[in-house]
């Protein structure tokens, strides 16, 4: 942000220069001793750009010269605007008379709108971050900015409304609107008039001449913009090579010549640049604890500021508006992609917290309905390279909406406890790119003791995981230290999700998804709503859901059939309900599954808990009851999921 600032200000600054020798020149050329002197009787455009660039190089060479001698030059400019002040004033107290008749109370804007009013003044007002941009040649910055700032804002006020109130007052109307050199005419000396002219405008010029590049080498020594630009000289580091670049822009605005149009550019790009000014230290007010100025202001002034520069953006050109913004969008995004770390840090990272913050304590708070769960998923993949399958089918469980917390554990015998912090790096997979999915790399001296553990303590208030997803362990050494971790999970009120992939069959065409149901318990429930995220998953999309249930009284048929209907209907899930009569035959179940189930590509179950001492008994039963029926995934729901029955 602050480079995207830096470059807007840099453009706005070094057109402002034109802006302010244009203005000069017209004067200039006005003066009836200069046009006898120059020959030029009628002002054309070109003698504008001509004069213009002369004035322009001049002022460019004492810039060039020293940095001292073009400040030292500010002091004559001003003793001769306090000159001209005081020609004014006391040329309106000796020739002070009262209008002949009682002058109409003007009504705001009744003859120029406030559009055009602000288009005219603004510009006017832009001189006052002169100090800011000159931050590095001043003693004391962080006293002098804001006193200086304030002050020159505070002196410019008094002077401009002290002027416009006198003028209503004491000076008729008529003149004031039909002669444009009406200052002149009331002055004591005229002459100190057009000096103090003459140094207002030179003044702001040569303020731009000496604050521009300075902006433009503070951000090409953040590597933001080419870094010849960044290039100091001398003792005073100055800035040549970025005074030559400020020339080239000066110039083009000198180019093109007409007032008007210079003067809106530059309103629109110094209008930007206050409003994201004000919006960059509001965030870092709010967000920001290293975030600590000396001069206090409330954070209510920054947003204040932010949203009334682009309100007069918007009244004053909603294109050219739009237009600086893109501008900045742009210089953002260029900015954005070199992923620069400065030593100040980013002020985004502050705020991304203070939102995560106030977002985790509103959802802390909040009571989640079923219907707008989403699975916040504890996965043990063992790395991409070696289970894959299970990195994928968590992303597709998650579809859009959901997150995963991806551990991969590193078996380690001598580790003297359980997860050194050191080794609890990234891992460098393509996981780390993928939004919602966060890997750890975490070593352990007991996997089941490194799963129960990560389960029961990993997450904190708002975002507890509530969905632990692992593979079936058909091959594990230790069946029933699988099993208790298995009821430890249960235990710990967690849903369960273990992947009993088929190497060979895979997950198919992704066409094809089987559920079968028991009737009862609440691992139905649970899954149709992992099949409500899993469809939003780019891969299932497309999938064709059935519902398949054994039933052993078949006049039960249609009422099932039914129930299941009121069920999807529920849950407003669109499937096919199947109901496999089989009371006569009485076939195995695993028979029926394999039959019925032989072209789906996924096959989702319900588990039932382990009871104590009877682990092993556990794995034996379902290992022979799932062998050979494809991929499943095998489902425990938390008692986050209500019990629904159909037909039992």
């Amino acid at each position: 942000m602050g480079g995207s600032i830096g470059i807007t200000l840099f453009i706005g600054t070094a057109l402002s220069i034109a802006l302010y020798i244009v203005g000069f020149t017209e004067n200039f050329l006005s003066i009836t001793y200069i046009q006898e002197l120059t020959g030029i009787t009628e002002m054309s455009l070109n003698d504008v750009r001509i004069i213009g660039s002369i004035v322009l190089i001049i002022l460019v060479i004492i810039a060039f010269i020293s940095t001292e001698v073009a400040i030292k030059s500010q002091f004559f400019i001003l003793g001769a605007i306090g000159l001209s002040l005081i020609s004014l004033i006391v040329g309106l107290i000796l020739n002070h008379s009262s209008p002949a008749e009682p002058q109409e109370i003007a009504k705001p804007f009744r003859d120029f709108s406030f559009e055009q009013v602000f288009a005219i003044f603004f510009p006017a007002v832009t001189g006052f971050t002169a100090g800011v941009a000159m931050s590095g040649d001043l003693k004391n910055p962080k006293k002098d900015i804001p006193k200086g700032t304030l002050l020159s804002i505070g002196v410019g006020l008094i002077v401009y409304v002290s002027l416009a109130v006198t003028f209503y007052f004491f000076v008729d109307q008529g003149m004031l609107i039909e002669d444009y050199n009406v200052i002149m005419a009331l002055a004591w000396v005229p002459a100190l008039v057009i000096a103090g002219l003459w140094g207002a405008t030179l003044s702001s010029a040569l303020g731009g001449i000496l604050g521009g590049p300075r902006i433009i080498q503070a951000v090409a020594q953040d590597k933001i913009v080419p870094k010849i630009l960044g290039k100091g000289y001398g003792v005073n580091n100055e800035p040549r090579n970025a005074l030559i670049f400020t020339f080239i822009i000066a110039e083009i605005g000198i180019l093109i010549g007409d007032l008007n149009v210079i003067a809106g550019v530059v309103t629109m790009f110094y209008l930007t640049a206050y409003g994201f000014i004000n919006l960059a230290f509001a965030l870092e007010k709010w967000a920001s604890t290293d975030f600590r100025p000396s001069f206090k202001i409330s954070l209510w002034v920054g947003i204040l500021g932010f949203f009334a520069s682009f309100f007069i953006m918007f009244q004053l050109d909603v294109v050219s508006m739009f237009g600086a913004l893109l501008v900045l969008g742009i210089v953002y995004h260029l900015i954005s992609r070199k992923q620069l770390n400065l030593e100040f840090g980013d002020v985004w990272q502050s705020v991304g917290l203070s939102v995560l913050r106030k977002l985790l304590t509103m959802l802390s708070k909040s009571n989640d309905n079923i219907r707008n769960w989403r699975p916040n998923i504890l996965l043990f993949s063992g790395g991409t390279s070696n289970r894959p399958y299970l990195i994928e089918f968590g992303k597709s469980l998650v579809g859009n909406y959901g997150l995963i917390s991806n551990f991969i554990l590193v078996l380690n015998q001598t580790s003297k406890v359980l997860f050194p912090k050191h080794k609890q790096a990234l891992a460098k997979d393509d996981d780390i790119d993928t939004e919602g999915v966060f890997t750890r790399l975490q070593e352990c001296n007991d996997i089941y003791n490194g799963i129960e553990s990560i389960a029961a303590t990993y997450g904190f208030s708002g975002v507890e995981p509530n969905t632990v997803i692992l593979g079936w362990g058909r091959h594990t050494d230790n069946p029933h230290r699988f099993a208790k971790m298995y009821k430890h999970l249960c235990d710990l009120d967690l849903n369960v999700v273990m992947l009993d992939y088929d190497k060979e069959e895979k997950f198919g065409n992704y066409k094809n998804i089987d559920i079968w149901w028991r009737g009862g318990s609440n691992n139905g429930n649970l899954i149709l709503s992992l099949i409500k995220h899993l469809r939003t998953s780019y891969n299932w999309r497309h999938a064709k859901i059935r519902i398949l249930m054994v039933n052993y009284q078949n006049e039960k048929k249609e009422n099932i059939y039914n129930n299941a209907k009121e069920a999807l209907a529920r849950m407003r899930m669109d499937a096919e309900v199947k109901i496999v009569n089989n009371e006569k035959d009485r076939l195995p179940v695993n028979q029926i599954i394999k039959t019925e189930s032989k072209d789906a590509d996924l096959i989702f179950l319900g588990l039932a808990e382990v009871s104590e001492g009877k682990e092993d008994d556990f794995i034996e039963r379902a290992d022979s009851l799932f062998q050979d029926l494809g991929t499943i995934a095998l489902v425990k729901a938390s008692s986050y999921f209500e019990e629904m029955y159909i037909g039992v």
